[in-house]
């Protein structure tokens, strides 16, 4: 019996046991041909044996690179990729530095000071006002979001004077809507107001009817060819 606690060192679990005593075949072979005629079919079972490598860019370079670390780097056939080292591939990626940015204004973040630097540098007047307007919304907007309460056009204008130094200033009022805001849209440009609904023609459940609605409670009244459901004058067929 052969356990695996017996056996050598699986180099790449992905590929199995078997391939890797193909591979360790492939070098006991002696006959250059049949040691390359033999590596070529190894690299199609590996292939099918991986379906999804076929997604990648070059799967057929990277199953040639695979087959040569099974090997440990010992395989003497001929390649139709460049032939991998150790070292280029157990090269360990160069330090990435993480990017060290303090904000000014941390309620605000990063992304809005480099925004109000491009809006400085404009010099055409519409776009700088196009500019100061967005970067108001954007305020109130980010003012709502983290304080989870509305803050007044004049606070943020404050603000903004604050960072541009006077620079910048909006003419638009950016309403930012909020779940406890209760204030009429009308006093920010003339939007809907939906606390009040107008019924046109629905029905009527409560008094005696009129219009033609259906009446369900008051059962004695009703006008304007309501139904009555309770009183009703026919006679019963037996």
């Amino acid at each position: 019996m052969e356990y695996n606690t017996g056996r050598n060192h699986l180099i790449m679990k992905e590929y199995g046991r078997h391939i890797q005593k193909m591979v360790e075949f492939l070098l006991s072979i002696q006959n250059r041909e049949e040691r390359q005629k033999n590596a070529y079919a190894v690299i199609e079972l590996m292939g099918f044996l991986n379906p999804h490598l076929k997604n990648v860019e070059d799967f057929r370079h990277k199953l040639w690179d695979h087959l040569f670390l099974i090997s440990d780097f010992t395989l003497d056939v001929d390649s139709p990729y460049p032939l991998p080292s150790r070292e280029t591939l157990k090269a360990k990626p160069e330090h990435m530095g993480y990017p060290k940015r303090y904000p000014k204004f941390n309620h605000l973040g990063k992304n809005i000071e480099v925004v109000i630097d491009k809006a400085l540098q404009e010099e055409n007047p519409e776009k700088r006002q196009g500019f100061a307007n967005a970067i108001a919304y954007y305020m109130k907007l980010t003012y709502s979001n983290w304080h989870k309460e509305l803050v007044h056009d004049d606070n943020i204008q404050t603000e903004l004077t604050e960072i541009t130094e006077g620079q910048l200033e909006f003419n638009n009022r950016p309403f930012v809507k909020h779940r406890t805001d209760n204030r009429n849209t009308d006093d920010y440009g003339g939007g809907r107001n939906n606390n009040y609904r107008k019924n046109f023609g629905g029905r009527n459940n409560n008094n005696g009817g009129g219009g033609g609605g259906r009446n369900n409670n008051n059962r004695n009244g009703g006008g304007g060819g309501g139904r009555n459901n309770n009183n009703r004058n026919f006679k019963k067929r037996y």
